[in-house]
């Protein structure tokens, strides 16, 4: 642990124009990103008397090794950078507003040609507008089922329509005029496009527009006694009713707003935030974060909101609304505006409401994140306490200098020695980090050799670590080397060394790891294995395994990290089976060579959708003829008829003995 004064910068060397600040550890990871507008007095600020900082300030500063800093013009391009900071390097002690599960969106994908309705979850991608979140992905299909009746816009997968095209039939939707069959040509797309712009703008809040259009068509149709088009406009007009009645009005004056309500206590922040968009709850999210400064409700506001909008489309208008409520309003709040303003295109407003429906809205929201924040306490605190528990019992068990925060394991999978995989999965305290998940193909050894494979695999992965190392440059500072990128002060994909490798398997895999790790000099990386069998650990050289109790915390986690390996690795070898399979089938087609085979599994994405193709459908494929689909159908058949007439066995993962499929 190093003391601050060591790595102190000299009086008067911190400007005092605004900018952004990187403290970094003696490994040279960024542990924490800050902005300021003068950098003096707020670098200053962490260099006083350690007994005077907040505790949780205490550890980051004695964490770091180093600090750094980026002068910049206004405080807006602070804000800008200390996103992308925080964004590219992680930081642990920031304040990370992740959720812990994926909220459904309602997407509508407006830059593609005939522009579709779906329900989505995690990244945003551009050219797709979105709505919501939302709390429950069956509310919005049942929203988006009742829509359209009224706005019948594709809705389906980009593979039928591409079906329905090739046959010239529309699907299910289209004959039950929930959709308008863009597909056969029922409509232009200019038809199609107006269908689609007025249910983006009906998502948006522009409702009772719709609705008296409706009432208007529906009484004229009754006046020029069409009844049968007025029962059809009021059964549409019932559909629009039932969809807004799922929607509660919370401001009367149709007002676009975000409303975030905060619940702190010392250790984390619960989090709630409602989507308001044409006075009616469009949407609602909420999660809970672990606090990592002293930062108070204003602090922890302005770290909230250039999080949720810092990576926001610009292109997308629904993302930032007009107006934002927040229970503190953030300490460079104009800034912020200004930022946000940018990103929308127009003027948006952070405010802290102060009466009428808004101030009730912000109560409610916040009494959500009250409870939120209760109920996760009484979940998450004997977690907590689990964990480290787990860690500490490896530790004692396996005889470990210190806690291993960073665990990777290994596990080889094939089939009947083909097609052999090996996966590396990676928990940083306790948890999964799937980031750093990889994954290997073997192709040093043959046959069912999972003691070579392992030592393969942990020859690859540990040379890539000493190569990176060679190959970054040694930055010195005060409190030892640096081993980064110098041009983006990253770390390389490998450059992490474990704390513990676990490997799949008994003392054999462990000898092959361990004789991996010193064939390259690596000695400070200790190793153990988990046999499946009896789940006993084995460390290398040692003739007993070390019996860990079944009640044990510690077995769990290595248990969890196991089975993870192999889940991660099974995953690899199913979808490489995939593909090989419709290769090794089309192998003897006449004319078919690799370049045609690719183009093949890419356009059918598996064998039994080229089974049930026609010649005709794998004819429209670019590069095949009337003849070579000929051929391929027929290769597809005789393939069927041979695996048909074969004896049927099991498919068998050799490493484990489980059985695949049958």
């Amino acid at each position: 642990m190093a003391t601050p004064s060591s790595y102190r910068p000299a009086p008067g060397s911190i400007p005092t124009k605004p900018g952004v600040y990187r403290f970094r550890d003696a490994k040279g990871r960024v542990i924490y990103v800050g902005k300021a507008k003068s950098l003096r007095p707020r670098l200053s600020s962490y260099f006083q008397d350690i007994g005077n900082l907040h505790p949780r300030t205490a550890t980051m500063v004695t964490t770091g090794a180093s600090v750094e800093w980026t002068v910049v013009d206004t405080e807006v391009e602070a804000l800008q950078l200390e996103y992308s900071w925080i964004k590219e390097f992680d930081p642990r002690f920031n304040v990370k507003y992740r959720d812990d599960k994926s909220y459904p969106w309602l997407a509508v994908t407006v830059g593609d040609e005939f522009p579709r309705v779906m329900v989505g979850r995690g990244a945003k991608r551009k050219g797709t507008r979105y709505f919501g979140p939302y709390s429950h992905a069956w509310a919005i299909r049942e929203t988006v089922d009742l829509l359209l009746r009224v706005f019948p816009m594709r809705s389906c997968s980009n593979g039928v329509f591409k079906r329905s095209s090739q046959i010239g039939r529309p699907c299910l939707l289209g004959y039950i005029d929930k959709c308008s069959a863009p597909c056969v040509g029922s409509v232009t797309p200019e038809e199609h496009r107006e269908i689609v712009d007025d249910f983006c703008d009906f998502m948006g809040g522009n409702t009772n527009a719709f609705v008296k259009r409706i009432e208007r068509e529906m009484y004229a149709a009754s006046e020029a006694l069409d009844f049968e088009k007025a029962a059809r406009l009021r059964d549409d007009l019932g559909a629009l009713t039932k969809a807004l009645e799922k929607q509660a009005v919370v401001l009367g004056d149709g007002t676009d707003a975000d409303v975030i309500a905060l619940a702190e206590d010392p250790l984390e922040v619960a989090v709630q935030i409602f989507y308001v968009r044409g006075g009616r709850i469009r949407g609602q999210r909420g999660w809970v974060a672990d606090r990592s400064d002293d930062s108070d409700t204003a602090g922890l506001v302005q770290e909230f909101l250039l999080q949720l909008y810092g990576g926001a489309d610009p292109d997308s208008g629904d993302t930032i609304p007009r107006e934002v409520l927040v229970p503190a309003l953030p300490p460079d709040h104009t800034v912020m505006e200004e930022l946000l303003g940018e990103r929308r295109g127009s003027r948006v407003a952070i405010r802290v409401p102060q009466r009428g429906d808004k101030r009730d809205l912000q109560q409610t929201v916040a009494t959500n994140a009250a409870q939120a924040l209760a109920l996760h306490k009484t979940k998450r605190a004997s977690d907590l306490t689990t964990r480290n528990r787990a860690l500490e019992e490896i530790q004692q068990s396996l005889g470990l200098d210190e806690v291993p925060l960073r665990i990777e394991c290994y596990d080889v999978s094939n089939l009947q020695g083909t097609e052999v995989v090996a996966s590396m999965v990676v928990f940083e305290d306790g948890l999964p980090r799937k980031s750093e998940y990889r994954r290997f193909v073997i192709r040093g050894v043959d046959g069912q050799n999972d003691v070579a494979s392992m030592h393969e695999v942990i020859t690859r992965r540990f040379r890539r670590l000493l190569d990176e190392q060679a190959r970054t440059e040694t930055v010195s500072t005060d409190s030892g080397p640096m081993l980064v990128d110098p041009e983006t002060g990253r770390p390389r994909k490998f450059a992490y060394a474990p704390s513990l490798v676990v490997v799949d398997g008994g003392p054999p895999q462990v000898a092959a790891a361990e004789q991996a790790l010193a064939d390259l000099g690596v000695t400070d990386v200790p190793v153990c294995g988990l046999a499946k069998r009896l789940e006993e650990v084995w460390l290398p050289g040692e003739e007993d395994p070390v019996i860990m109790a079944r009640t044990s915390e510690g077995l769990y986690l290595l248990q969890r990290i196991r089975d993870e390996a192999h889940r991660f690795a099974i995953t690899h070898h199913r979808n490489r089976r995939s593909k090989s399979m419709v290769e090794s089938t089309l192998d003897d087609v006449p004319g078919l060579g690799e370049v045609r085979r690719k183009t093949l599994l890419k356009h059918f994405g598996s064998l039994k959708k080229l089974r049930e193709a026609d010649v005709d459908q794998i004819a429209l494929v670019p590069g095949i003829g009337p003849r070579t689909a000929s051929a391929i159908k027929d290769a597809v058949a005789q393939a069927d008829a041979t695996r048909k007439t074969a004896p049927a066995e099991p498919t068998v993962n050799t490493a484990t003995g489980e059985i695949l499929e049958d």
